[in-house]
This record gives structure tokens, C-alpha cells and sequence, in this order.
């Protein structure tokens, strides 16, 4: 037997009475609108900002998910998102102006999100079987357009515009785990800056004599088109960087660590943390740009690097919000915390509710083929919306005679 814990969250009480009326006080319900046709079904589509895309064996979006589409939180003023928005925004535009004093890097927060399979994977050189392409971790319109797993999706083509340093801000979508860190939407903030032979070395001691690339052999510390000094050069600028963002942020003062990861699309690469409040906490990932994917987007003489963060960890960690669905609540008691007049100003969330969570179990049969958890996520977030906080499983049990699947037993939370 498969035993699920679901966390709902309202006022248990209020929960009881408004239940028919779908408004738990602090969460609107949003209407769920009509139920799209079933995917593959012949000649259905979905129609989604303007355009339509007919659907197949892929399709995979729930109305919970589509109904997100085009809120864009990060571009609404005063919300959380927005300010922190804003804040790097301000940041980026002060410390690196460009020719005449104007903003070295571009900024881009209004790309759609839609994308193509190609653009999301392909054009980041990530492999056919890497476990990121997986149907079952990703929001399929049908077989060659999805909504964007990241905004790095957006990399090549700005790149191939001719841009050498930019912001990419934007709603992502990733099918996830129920808790209070995990949500199918959520926003990333990107940036990309590249730099030429003459760039990169101006101002070192014989630089005139360095060079950008070289052919030899990928090592840990660089890629085989790399020369070493040109690495650590990017390698330094970009920790540079990333140090004094989070300095502006956070406050000086703030201890930084660099841990060696794995990305498709950077090497060397690296995630960044940050000690906050005594704990060690990742902000984001980054490092030096695959230099085929750079080649392959028509900039064949620079190198350069990217990072990538969500502005949900950085929100929750800086305005110690509890609870990522929060950040789509349009209850007026959490929005007026966020209406500052400087972006700059301290802000310490204040809990809404004091009620305690409710905890129910539910158990039920699942298929044998087919099926992956995060199924049972998205119908869990389509019929349960916001109102659910958590969900864990507790038990299983396979039938040992009945070959008809496997029972499984979950329990839901309001607080």
C-alpha cells in the first residue's frame, strides 16, 4: 500500500465553511476554466498567448498550469519577486556601464515562455538521454514545444542577435514534488556576458601575448579549447561578480563558498553559497560557457560566461517567506508587506495565518505502466490548487496476487 501525506493550507475552520465556494481566506481559488481536450486526442489544440498548438502523445499541461501562463510576477510592481527583480537590475546597471554610460548589459523580461524542444535542450548540448528531457519532469504543448524548463533557453538565440552581455528574467515550468520550497512554476533570473582576446586580457601584464584558445585536452579545470590563463581569467571575473551581486543584496560581511557541479552547458562550473544566518545556503549555478555552444551561435571569437538563479530562493531567503506558494497569493495582507518605497528597503515577511495544519490520508490504485509521481502531483495541484502544502508518501504495498497495480494511501493538510 502507497500512503501519501497532502498539507493543505487555509484556516482549518474557514476551510470547512467556504469550501463550496472555493475561497479559503488568504488563497483566492482562481476559476479553473475549461478542461482542455484530451491530449492526442484528433484535431485538439491548445491555444495559449495567441497561438495554438496542436496536441499529441506529449501533451502533458494541466489547467492548474496553464492558468499561470502570462502572470508574470516578476514584472507586477511591488511584488516580491519584482523588488528583487529590480534590485539586480539596479546593481547590474550601476557597476558595469557601457559605451557613452549606458548599461553594458541588456535586459529581456518579457520573452514568451513557450519554446521549442530544440531550443530548451538541443541548443545547450544537452544529451538525448539526459534525465532533464524526461516527459514525465517537463510541460509539454506537444512534441517539439514545451513551456521553458529555464530562461538559458533563450541563450542561443540572443546570443546569435549579436548580444554579448545579458539579463534573461521569466517564468520557468518544471513538473515537481508538493512542499513549501517546490512549485510548477517559478521564476529564474539569467545573465551571459562574453568577452573578446582584447577585453579579457586588457590591463594584465603581457596580455598582448595571451590568447583565448588552444587545442589540447579537457581537464577538470578547463575545456580543450581553453587556454588555461583565459579560464581563470572568466573563472575570476565571474566569482567577481557573483560576490559583489550578493553582497548588494544580502549585506557586507557575507561569507561565500564555490562547490564543483556538473552542467551541461558550462565547464568548469560551480554552484555558489552563501552563509546566511549561520547556515549554508545554495543561491545559484554558473561557470564558463561551453565554448561549442558559443561557436555554434556565431561568436567563434570570445568566451564567456553564464549563472543562472531563482528568484523564489532568493526571495524566501531575504524576506524569510515560509512558503513558495505565497508568492501567488493575491491576498491584499501579504501584497501591502512588499509596497516600499525604495526597492533597497528591509522587508521581514509576517505571517497571515497562525492556524495549525489538518492532515488527511487518501489511498487509492495506481497503473503499473505509464505512471510517474509527478502524475499524481499535478492532479493533486489541478483539484486541491493552493490550498495543499505537502505531500508524502507513507506506505506502499504491491498486491501479491493481483497483478492490477499498486494501492497507494496519501493525507491532506490545511493551516
Amino acid at each position: 500500500m502507497v500512503c501519501w501525506a497532502l498539507r493543505r493550507v487555509g484556516l482549518a475552520r474557514a476551510h470547512l465553511a467556504r469550501k463550496a465556494s472555493g475561497v479559503c481566506r488568504g488563497h483566492e481559488h482562481q476559476p479553473l476554466g475549461p478542461r482542455p481536450a484530451a491530449p492526442g486526442a484528433p484535431g485538439s489544440a491548445v491555444e495559449l498567448l495567441g497561438k495554438s498548438y496542436p496536441q499529441d502523445d506529449y501533451s502533458n499541461l494541466t489547467r492548474k498550469v496553464l492558468s499561470k501562463v502570462g502572470r508574470n510576477l516578476h514584472n507586477q510592481p511591488q511584488h516580491p519577486l519584482w523588488l528583487l527583480k529590480e534590485r539586480v537590475k539596479q546593481h547590474f546597471y550601476a557597476q558595469y556601464p557601457g559605451r557613452a554610460g549606458t548599461p553594458l548589459f541588456s535586459v529581456y523580461d518579457d520573452l514568451s515562455p513557450v519554446v521549442t524542444t530544440w531550443q530548451n535542450f538541443d541548443s545547450l548540448l544537452i544529451p538525448a538521454d539526459h534525465p532533464s528531457r524526461k516527459k514525465g519532469d517537463n510541460y509539454f504543448l506537444n512534441a517539439t514545444h514545451m513551456l521553458r524548463a529555464h530562461t538559458s533557453a533563450h541563450q542561443w538565440d540572443l546570443l546569435r542577435a549579436g548580444l554579448d552581455a545579458f539579463l534573461v528574467v521569466g517564468d520557468v515550468y518544471r513538473r515537481d514534488q508538493i512542499d513549501a520550497q517546490h512549485y510548477p512554476v517559478f521564476h529564474q533570473l539569467e545573465a551571459v556576458r562574453l568577452f573578446s582576446r582584447h577585453q579579457l586580457f586588457a590591463g594584465i601584464k603581457d596580455g598582448e601575448n595571451l590568447q583565448l584558445f588552444e587545442q589540447s585536452s579537457r581537464s577538470a579545470h578547463k575545456q580543450e579549447t581553453h587556454t588555461l590563463e583565459a579560464t581563470k581569467l572568466v573563472e575570476f571575473d565571474l566569482k567577481q561578480t557573483l560576490t559583489r551581486l550578493m553582497t548588494h543584496i544580502f549585506g557586507d560581511g557575507l561569507d561565500v563558498r564555490w562547490v564543483d557541479c556538473y552542467f551541461p552547458f558550462t565547464h568548469p562550473s560551480f554552484e555558489m553559497e552563501i552563509n546566511f544566518h549561520g547556515e549554508w545556503l545554495e543561491v545559484l549555478g554558473c561557470g564558463v560557457m561551453e565554448q561549442q555552444l558559443v561557436n555554434s551561435a556565431g561568436a567563434q571569437d570570445r568566451i564567456g560566461w553564464a549563472f543562472g538563479l531563482g528568484l523564489e530562493r532568493l526571495a524566501m531567503i531575504l524576506y524569510d517567506i515560509p512558503d513558495i506558494r505565497l508568492f501567488w497569493s493575491q491576498d491584499e495582507r501579504f501584497l501591502k508587506q512588499f509596497r516600499v518605497p525604495d526597492i533597497n528597503q528591509k522587508v521581514t515577511f509576517q505571517p497571515l495565518s497562525k492556524y495549525p495544519a489538518v492532515i488527511n490520508d487518501i489511498s487509492f490504485w495506481l497503473p503499473r505502466e505509464n505512471y510517474t509521481e509527478n502524475d499524481f502531483y499535478d492532479l493533486v495541484r489541478t483539484i486541491g490548487g493552493d490550498l495543499v502544502e505537502k505531500v508524502d508518501l507513507i506506505d506502499k504495498f504491491e498486491h501479491p496476487k493481483i497483478p492490477v497495480g499498486t494501492w497507494a494511501v496519501s493525507s491532506l493538510t490545511p493551516h
